[in-house]
């Protein structure tokens, strides 16, 4: 069917020989066709960036598969499955009201949290919630690598929907929202600039980060990472993975990929020149960043090893997760730094990372993949590098206030005005505190109703065996003694109806889902 012209719909309703009244008609139907054509390239835009976001769930489920031990890669990728549905219903129940809920850019008002648009009734932009959907999925996801091997599904499914429900959250609303306290959109900015942070190095990465801290200090390392069966120090820490480093790599790729949805989207418009600039220049930066972290972790890692040991290796995780750490360190100042800065900032990063992952070791806080460096440290060295490198002809393009720069270019410009700076450094403080003082009794609160850690001959059986109805692969190599004891104890279990926790209380015996599979995986011992 031909579609119809605006000069047929002008002449259907107006005499041709009005001319005023045609020609007006004509550049009223125009300028609708425009705007109509801008709001459907600005709503595509968005729904295709978000669906490279969310690309990057395959990124975090390979790699959390790849980097823990082969007993429980159908678990964790269990988990990356939940990740997406414990999240979008978390943050479509809650999570997109506490966030965005109520905004009024008209008003000077700041307010901690949203309060309306909860199951999204009302009027919602779709396409804005799916993009925020997908980053809430990404900062779940981010802790599932760190508590592997050794957290309850309970505990995970309770916590993907309180951090994409909740936690998370506040801090988008503080950072983005037009009435957040921190918000550079905010009609009276905080210090008349306010924060800094484009597309999440500070409310996704370094929230995602600090939770998994929290986490992983409350739930323990696991059996064997820093102690012997007596409770003893071991003297180096026991390598537990990975057990594919080519499901590492794809992670590593999915992710990169993903992060030109991550970044680039986050402009949320693209209907002129202008933002298509500021949009080449996010992508720009966000390579360099990846490149720069690769190359620094890689390099520096290989010349502390030769001067220990007098050997060149190249280690594949330094360069992977040094790449991860430039992701997430350029993502907060990707629209307004130049791309030297942006491969300063990766650079930097690969040496963050490095330094993070020996500290947290020398703490013996286990960390199955590293996200706490990545996340939690890249995040925070984004920010701060954002306060230092911020150009001015840069944010004015990318629509920040330039009032307050970044602090090199403060002093360029003969000034020590350090307001940016000081307020990249209150965000980070307020990520860091509210994550720590909300996301710690929560942990405890699982703990206490005994959800939150595994039971240790689960733990050494591994979950796919335990809870997954048999192992991802055949190869398993897992003690026939352990299984036995295992399925011996389930056997019990159905005539005794309870057996003794590792407390040495009676515990109610699994429900029948719990223990389903037992007889496939008992033929597997047999």
């Amino acid at each position: 069917m031909a579609e119809t012209t605006i000069y047929q719909i002008c002449t259907a309703s107006i005499e041709e020989d009005d001319i005023g009244s045609l020609l007006k008609c004509v550049a009223e139907q125009a300028q609708q066709q425009r705007e109509d054509l801008v709001s459907g390239i600005n709503t595509f835009y968005l729904i295709f960036a978000g669906a490279l976001v969310y690309f990057m769930q395959l990124g975090f489920a390979m790699l959390c598969a790849g980097s823990i031990r082969e007993k429980n890669v159908k678990n964790v990728l269990l988990w990356n499955l939940l990740d997406s549905a414990g999240g979008a219903f978390g943050f479509w129940s809650l999570g997109y009201a506490f966030a965005y809920g109520g905004d009024d850019p008209t008003s000077s008002q700041k307010t901690f949290i949203g309060n309306a648009g909860f199951f999204l009734m009302g009027d919602t932009d779709m396409e804005f919630w799916f993009f925020q959907f997908a980053f809430a999925c990404a900062i779940s996801s981010i802790v599932a690598g760190t508590i592997a091997e050794r957290c309850q599904m309970m505990a995970y499914i309770c916590y993907s929907i309180f951090l994409c429900g909740f936690v998370y959250p506040v801090c988008a609303h503080a950072f983005w929202s037009a009435n957040g306290f921190l918000s550079a959109f905010a009609k009276e900015p905080l210090w008349g600039t306010g924060v800094i942070d484009l597309a999440g190095s500070g409310p996704v990465h370094m929230t995602g980060g600090v939770a998994a801290l929290v986490m992983a200090i409350i739930l323990g390392p696991r059996r064997g990472r820093f102690y012997d069966e007596d409770g003893n120090v071991l003297d180096e820490p026991k390598p537990m993975g990975p057990h594919s480093v080519a499901l590492q790599f794809l992670g590593t790729f999915a992710l990169w990929f993903g992060w030109y949805g991550f970044n680039p989207g986050s402009t949320l418009l693209i209907h002129s020149a202008q933002l298509g600039d500021v949009a080449s220049l996010v992508a720009v930066n966000t390579t360099l960043g990846a490149a720069a972290g690769a190359l620094s972790g890689m390099f520096t890692s290989t010349i502390l090893d030769e001067r220990k040991t007098g050997v060149y290796t190249w280690d594949t995780t330094a360069a992977m997760n040094g790449c991860l750490t430039g992701l997430v360190a350029i993502t907060a100042g990707c629209a307004t730094v130049e791309p030297w800065a942006g491969f300063i900032i990766g650079l930097v990063a690969g040496w963050v990372y490095l330094g993070a992952s020996a500290l947290i070791l020398r703490l013996r806080i286990d960390d199955a993949v590293d996200a706490i460096p990545v996340h939690m440290g890249g995040g925070a060295w984004g920010v701060l590098a954002t306060g230092l490198f911020s150009n001015p002809s840069r944010m004015e393009l990318a629509g920040y206030a330039t009032d307050h720069l970044g602090w090199f270019y403060e002093w360029g410009r003969g000034s020590g005005n350090f307001t940016l700076m000081g307020i990249q450094i209150c965000s980070i403080l307020f990520v860091f505190g509210w994550t720590v003082c909300i996301f710690t009794p929560f942990c405890y609160m699982l703990k206490l109703v005994n959800w939150l850690r595994i039971d240790p001959l689960e733990e050494e059986v591994g979950m796919d065996l335990s809870r997954h109805k048999g192992s991802a692969y055949q190869s398993e190599d897992i003690s026939n003694k352990a299984k036995s004891e295992l399925y011996s104890s389930r056997r019990d279990l159905s005539t005794s109806g309870h057996r003794k926790s590792s407390k040495g209380t009676d515990e109610p015996a699994p429900q029948a889902d719990s223990v389903g599979g037992s007889e496939h995986a008992a033929d597997d011992v047999a």
